[in-house]
């Protein structure tokens, strides 16, 4: 779909973009939808805005995908904007088109509401899973915000270098906002992004498909475990298991596998109010890593 240039944003960072669309509609007595669980930051910059935070349930029998009609429910006239991440932080889900054209009709009735939509893991997909962008769908053109960037797609983490889309009704506000944001980013790393957005996309591919292979091996992994089981994540680069019948307690069981055993997790807790009885794990690292880490959970949990 073809964009009019002057309503793309560079900006330092995808989290810029978040920061200046929750605070365009953020002020108390107003709600703000997010997923939960989902990227921590979503709900603290709710709250700093002194709008109510208000949790989209992602769910792990629905393979973490949302739901529109439990999300359609959650909207009332209170409702000033929804935050969409498909594929998700922290559980690899990915929301499927039937799921996301039911969302984009029902929210036909909801014009005020405007949307954003987090979709730095858009080229992390597997088992042909495919990603929807909201960009698809014209009846929300004048009302959506999206964010994208280099630091997933191009693995240039810590670059800075992010990219949003607003609709003509939103990029002057967006552009007072963004004033004191711009990332001064030097020469060699803007060629470098420009290089990797127009240049031939062979290595993201290959990072992909060796992403897919620690997928498979984490999976796998986790669900030998005792006490844990794992859906398989359609997305990005987590894993996110139910650990319940470890009998632990999530944020504790995290800790103490970073302080005995020396494996870094997050407890689902940190990702939101819906995160008890998981923790995250990314395969962002060697398959040679990802087995000792496993080896190592595994002889904690039967010492």
């Amino acid at each position: 779909m073809e964009t009019d240039p002057g309503n793309v944003l560079i900006v330092p960072g995808g989290k810029v973009t978040m920061f200046m669309a929750i605070l365009m509609f953020g002020e108390p007595g107003t709600e703000i939808l997010y997923p939960d669980p989902g990227f921590p930051i979503y709900r603290s910059m709710i709250e700093f805005t002194g709008a109510r935070p208000v949790p989209v349930p992602v769910r792990e029998e629905n393979d973490f995908a949302f739901s529109a009609t439990e999300t359609l429910s959650l909207i009332n006239d209170k409702t000033r904007l929804l935050i969409l991440n498909s594929p998700a932080n922290p559980t690899g889900g990915v929301t499927p088109r039937s799921e996301i054209e039911a969302l984009v009709h029902g929210l036909d009735s909801h014009p005020d509401v405007a949307v954003m939509s987090d979709e730095i893991y858009s080229q992390m997909t597997y088992d042909g899973m495919e990603h929807v962008s909201l960009l698809q769908f014209e009846s929300l053109r004048d009302r959506l915000i999206l964010l994208d960037g280099w630091s997933k797609t191009y693995a240039m983490t810590g670059w800075r270098m992010g990219f949003a889309l607003w609709p003509d009704c939103l990029i002057d506000k967006a552009r007072k906002l963004a004033v004191n944001a711009w990332s001064c980013v030097n020469a060699p790393a803007q060629f470098a992004g420009l290089a990797a957005l127009t240049g031939p996309q062979t290595e993201v591919e290959q990072m992909v498909n060796e992403f897919d292979s620690r997928r498979r091996t984490i999976v796998e992994g986790l669900n030998a475990l005792p006490g844990m089981s794992c859906r398989t994540p359609l997305g990005a680069f987590y894993a996110f298991p139910n650990i319940k019948d470890t009998g632990w307690h999530a944020k504790a069981l995290a800790s103490a596998l970073l302080e005995e055993t020396g494996v870094a997790t997050i407890g689902g807790p940190d990702f939101g109010i819906l995160g008890e009885g998981y923790i995250r794990l990314s395969y962002a690292n060697s398959t040679k890593n990802i087995k000792k880490a496993l080896e190592r959970i595994n002889n904690f949990l039967t010492d």
